[in-house]
């Protein structure tokens, strides 16, 4: 059985870890990074549990502007909890546990979050083979980002809620 639940200080470790397994090099969150963002903004930040073990997670910033080629972003510089605008960060469910649908079940107690919590539109990066998933979870394609991070190529997309 799955449970959704927003992130303790304490699932930084098994994040981590996921984030690592998951992401290529140096496009993978630090364990510096993931700490700050559940501290700092801990109702943006989705953890998917089965079994009481963390398999997955969404987590995410807002903003009144959004520019998704903003380094300090990922950092939550400029962050906004009150903003319309919200920004994922990181996708991921641990390799182990894909191809079961789950990130489809993440993303849709994601959007529904956003949703209630009033939001307007989230915004999102990711590699160009990674586009038709997100196009069936209900993003459009926007463009090539200016985005270099990790040494990627990034693709913009957009969801208005």
């Amino acid at each position: 059985m799955h449970m959704f639940r927003n992130a303790r200080p304490t699932d930084v470790d098994s994040c981590f870890d996921i984030e690592t397994s998951a992401y290529e090099g140096d496009e993978a969150a630090t364990h510096e990074k993931i700490s700050k963002r559940i501290r700092i903004y801990p109702e943006g930040f989705l953890v998917l549990e089965i079994d009481s073990t963390v398999i997955g997670f969404i987590n995410c910033g807002c903003a009144d502007e959004v520019e998704m080629s903003d380094e300090d972003f990922k950092e939550l510089i400029g962050h906004d909890p009150d903003a319309t605008n919200v920004v994922i960060m990181s996708v991921v469910v641990d390799p182990a546990h894909q191809g079961r649908g789950l990130s489809r079940k993440l993303m849709d107690e994601f959007v529904e979050r956003m949703r209630q919590m009033g939001k307007a539109t989230i915004h999102l990066m990711c590699k160009e083979h990674h586009v038709p998933l997100y196009e069936k979870f209900g993003y459009r394609y926007l463009r090539p980002s200016a985005s270099d991070h990790g040494g990627m190529t990034w693709h913009e997309m957009s969801m208005t809620l």
